[in-house]
């Protein structure tokens, strides 16, 4: 099976979920919508890296994510103490299945922008050790960026998941659980491109414009959310910078890159 192909059948599985008895409405919204974030950007990521590299990217993301959160809910570690309601849908663990699922679609959304931040390319291949050292960081800080309205949504509007500590810096979320999503996307991140050392990326076929505005259009979305419908309101204005500008830049990157393509087209 194809990853074109399977990203219809994990799409039709998230239209399914709709219909799974005993899930409210809106956890079967969030079920669905993780899943077909999660196949969009397998999608993307097959056409951008190649299908082996696509699945080891979602398999470091899904099993490191999955890992954090389960130590996280359990133990208190990376983000601090909390506990999962049922908001999200059934569980590996003690962590909704869709969580890790999510880990890979963002961490894959980071990388991208950030080659397109840096080396207006959405994949910049193997680079040294200092390249993927900052690299990461800054996929990881792109993330995080993310998490930073997305997360007091989670817990005042959706409740999806109650903290121990409810005063702990930021809108119902504490400050470690910031320092927490830094790690663990930085971790996930450099892993897979240490990786492209042995195994660089490997695309089928020429990537269109299409495949990189899949992760591009799937941030800018969460960022239209977050400015509009952000709860508390504060973090709607946050969202506007802290996502846009990273966005903003990724796009002028893009452009030049899909200018570049047109114009060696041009001359072949």
């Amino acid at each position: 099976m194809t990853l074109p192909r399977l990203t219809f059948v994990l799409l039709a599985v998230a239209a399914a979920t709709l219909l799974m008895r005993g899930l409210g409405d809106t956890t079967g919204l969030l079920i669905a919508g993780s899943i077909a974030m999660f196949a969009c950007c397998l999608s993307s990521a097959a056409h951008v890296l190649g299908a082996r590299a696509a699945l080891r990217f979602a398999l470091i993301a899904v099993v490191l994510g999955w890992a954090a959160e389960e130590m996280g809910s359990r133990y208190g570690w990376f983000f601090g103490s909390y506990t999962y309601t049922e908001v999200l849908g059934p569980r590996v663990g003690s962590v909704p299945f869709v969580i890790p699922l999510m880990w890979f679609a963002l961490s894959y959304i980071g990388y991208v922008i950030a080659n397109l931040i840096v080396w207006q390319v959405p994949s910049d291949g193997a680079t040294s050790l200092g390249q993927t050292l900052v690299q990461s960081l800054l996929a990881a800080m792109i993330v995080t960026a993310y998490d930073l309205g997305a997360d007091p949504y989670m817990v005042f509007k959706l409740k999806a998941w109650i903290m121990t500590k409810t005063d702990g810096g930021w809108f119902g979320e504490t400050l470690q659980g910031f320092a927490g999503w830094m790690f663990v996307s930085f971790v996930i991140v450099f892993l897979f491109r240490l990786g492209l050392k042995r195994s660089p990326p490997a695309p089928a076929a020429p990537i269109a414009p299409r495949d990189i505005a899949v992760p591009l259009a799937i941030y800018a979305g969460n960022l239209l959310f977050q400015a509009l419908l952000g709860v508390p309101i504060e973090t709607r204005a946050i969202a506007i910078f802290a996502m846009g500008i990273p966005l903003l830049a990724a796009l002028c990157g893009w452009s030049r890159w899909k200018g570049a393509g047109i114009a060696l087209a041009g001359r072949a």
